[in-house]
């Protein structure tokens, strides 16, 4: 065979590989369909259960055995996607309207995990069965192959309300993410009837109808203005805070009890929480907690902290609006898919999408009801004609010699072969004109049919084909008529399983805390080589000096109402508030200095200890790899934020050093190589942080800067180098930017 290249260009070939692949994972499975607001995934499963006849009147079957199917079937992906959507549409903690009955543990609303799909079972929920999926076998949604060509399944499912909204939608797809809230299905049927009747409505009058968000973990909605903005563009911030109750405790203590909490605390979030509210008091930012309890259980949310007696409760709930996560934000961004592709929209626009789905689905649904009543018609007033000519009928079938025979009698009144007991009757099938349907039904028909009861029961039933035929020709011919029927159905639906809204939606006053002013106290901060740290106080220090020394790697005095300075060799700046710094007892073990603070992966060159305002009082001296030096006024870094750039660096370059400018007389530079140079520390200029410096010393080659150490008058200033003393205040004085002298030891 002959080969054959295509040549093209790489980062076309690129390019259109990304798209195809982004697009891939959003239609088919990251992002919900606007009209029956599930993903792929869902959809799948959901279909399956419904093939396997996993009904809500029927035995629950195995978890295992339905996503093994799905997989096989319809979804080749992961076994573990398939079983994660299964549980959440079980969550009644998650979804506004569960769409699977699940048996077994299928997780809680504290973040523990389901069980293994071998022992949890599942059945469809009646919504599912009876609003999901009852008119699939009415040609109201089309069916597409699935992934390999050996079955079909539906596109969409024919919902017959906006499930997009009532369970809300998370997912995160190729350069966007869906983030839906759920809402309360009265509201939404009710705001659907409204499109309904006026399609001019506007997004404002339809929230006469949809409050806002309701989560099935209930809470407070606390910006309410904001709504109206949120459903008009589709995206903003909702901001929800737990429902909090104070109840008398023990001995006249108070306790403040959580028995709502914010939607997106649902998990290992209340795990945190907990842990946040105890450290609130590890850190003495409030001294008014005598205990925290986790009394949840099946019935609901409790978490209870019992507070002091003379705690101010109103300035302590504060508190936790502010400091947990108490008040949350739901980030809204109602993307989905709409006509192919994803597109964000507004509450008018989600109900618009679901409105136009539903007169389609009724159409297809009242036009295939209509085709099968038009055929029932055919054949009842066949067989009525057929019972009026019975003997006739009799006569033409015990005459023929085969069932075309006769057949071609009924519908063209063809006689020849066939022996008629007279004249009369030959003339009287020559004229006998039946469809072939009616033919066949003629030749089908039980003898019992020509009882009296029966023949009066297909007259009765051939009434109410012709009562259908005409409801559904009214249905399809006037969009009126089927505009009633669809709102009947929403009336079924939110008579049979709306519920009382959980979420209490209003205009809360931003949650005001004053923080209590720590008494100011000496402390001493002391950091260990692995990068924990803590603040013990100085009498704890004094007892325990030498270890202090000998096991931390940094010991400094500070206060603890100041900020320890992080210089790194990034040429970056951190600091931390002391008192973010746990503070105990000697062998406490601290916490990692990267958990209080942005520094990560860095090297620390060195740690100052500063008040809020003393930055003022100091200078500080670079130097970098590459020999660049200066002088910085320390207030240059008395900043709000919490990191910042301390210095200007070069491509390549590095900070090796950062000391506080006291008393040193003399700084000397030391080369990898082994060139010390020895100048006054006057001859280095002031600069501010963005400044890159000025060279302190000429390197060669590919030299650098190793160390750099200072002299004091009067002081000794001998250092180990190559494993000998060599005493620095014997070293020559240069002047700055020279190449130094090789040492040889």
């Amino acid at each position: 065979m002959e080969e054959k290249i295509i040549k093209t260009e790489y980062s076309e070939v690129m390019q259109k590989s990304y798209i195809d692949y982004a697009m891939s994972v959003i239609i088919a499975r990251a992002l919900p369909d606007a009209r029956d607001g599930l993903k792929p995934v869902q959809r799948r499963v959901l279909y399956d259960m419904h093939e396997l006849g996993i009904r809500y009147d029927r035995p629950y079957r195995k978890s295992a055995r339905i996503v093994g199917d799905t997989m096989g079937k319809y979804h080749p992906h992961g076994d573990s996607s398939i079983y994660e959507a299964l549980v959440v549409m079980t969550q009644e903690f998650k979804k506004g309207l569960p769409l699977i009955d699940g048996h077994g543990n299928f997780g809680n609303i504290e973040g523990d995990g389901a069980a293994a799909m071998r022992y949890t079972e599942a059945r469809l929920t009646k919504v599912t069965q009876e609003f999901f999926l009852s008119d699939l076998d009415k040609d109201v949604v089309d069916f597409v192959p699935n992934f390999d060509e050996t079955e079909k399944e539906p596109s969409v499912l024919p919902v017959k309300f906006p499930n997009l909204l009532v369970n809300g939608s998370e997912g995160i797809a190729v350069g966007m993410a869906t983030s839906i809230p759920p809402h309360n299905l009265g509201e939404v049927a009710n705001a659907v009837k409204a499109y309904m009747q006026d399609e001019s409505i506007t997004t404002k009058e339809l929230m006469k109808y949809i409050k806002g968000p309701d989560f099935p973990t209930g809470g407070i909605v606390i910006n309410k203005d904001d709504l109206l903005d949120i459903y008009e563009t589709g995206t903003g911030k909702i901001k929800v805070r737990g429902k909090v109750d104070i109840e008398k405790g023990k001995a006249g203590k108070t306790n403040v009890v959580i028995s709502e909490i914010p939607y997106p605390m649902i998990g290992a979030n209340i795990s945190k929480f907990l842990m946040d509210v105890a450290a609130l008091s590890e850190t003495k930012k409030t001294q008014d907690i005598v205990d925290i309890s986790n009394q949840s259980s099946k019935e609901g949310i409790r978490i209870v902290i019992e507070l002091k007696k003379d705690a101010d409760v109103d300035n302590f709930i504060n508190m936790l609006y502010k400091k947990t996560r108490l008040e949350d934000t739901f980030g809204v961004n109602m993307l989905a898919i709409a006509d192919g592709r994803p597109e964000v929209m507004g509450l008018r626009q989600i109900i618009k999408h679901n409105v136009d789905f539903q007169f389609q689905v009724a159409k297809r649904k009242y036009t295939t009801l209509l085709a099968k009543e038009r055929e029932r018609k055919e054949i009842q007033e066949g067989l009525i004609k057929a019972c009026n000519v019975i003997d006739l009928v009799i006569e033409i079938l015990r005459g023929s010699k085969d069932r075309t025979m006769a057949k071609e009698c009924l519908m063209n009144g063809k006689v020849e072969g066939i022996r008629f007991r007279s004249k009369e009757s030959k003339i009287m099938a020559a004229q006998l004109m039946f469809t072939e349907k009616q033919a066949n039904a003629i030749l089908e028909m039980r003898l019992y049919k020509l009882i009296g009861l029966e023949l009066e029961a297909l007259i009765n039933e051939h009434e109410e084909t012709m009562a259908n035929i005409y409801r559904y020709e009214d249905i399809l011919d006037r969009r009126d008529s089927m505009a009633q029927v669809i709102i009947n159905e929403l009336d079924e639906i939110r008579k049979s399983y709306a519920r009382p809204r959980k979420t209490v939606i209003e205009n809360a006053a931003e949650a005001v805390y004053v923080e209590k002013k720590a008494e100011e106290m000496e402390v001493i901060f002391l950091m260990d080589r692995f990068g924990y740290t803590r603040t013990i106080d100085t009498a704890a220090y004094e007892r325990n000096k030498e270890a202090a020394e000998a096991e931390n790697k940094y010991v400094l005095p500070c206060k603890n109402t100041g900020r320890i300075c992080i210089f790194t060799n990034t040429g970056q700046l951190h600091t931390v508030k002391v008192m973010d710094i746990p503070f105990g007892k000697f062998r406490d073990k601290g916490v990692p200095i990267d958990n209080i603070s942005n520094f990560n992966g860095e090297k620390e060159i060195v740690i100052a200890a500063a008040s809020q305002t003393s930055l003022n009082l100091y200078r500080m001296i670079f130097v970098t790899k590459l020999a660049m030096m200066k002088v910085v006024d320390g207030g240059e870094f008395d900043v709000a934020k919490r990191t910042v750039a301390a210095t200007k660096l070069t491509d390549e370059d590095e900070v090796v050093s950062v000391v506080v400018l006291n008393d040193q007389k003399q700084i000397v530079l030391q080369t990898q190589e082994g060139y010390f140079l020895k100048f006054a520390v006057e001859e280095i200029p002031e600069k501010k942080k963005n400044a890159i410096g000025v060279r302190g010393m000429k390197l060669s080659g590919s030299d650098s800067i190793e160390n750099v150490y200072y002299t004091r008058s009067g002081a000794e200033a001998v250092i180990q180098y190559k494993e000998k003393s060599l005493d620095l205040n014997k070293l020559k004085t240069a002047k700055r930017d020279g190449k130094g002298t090789k040492v040889r030891v």
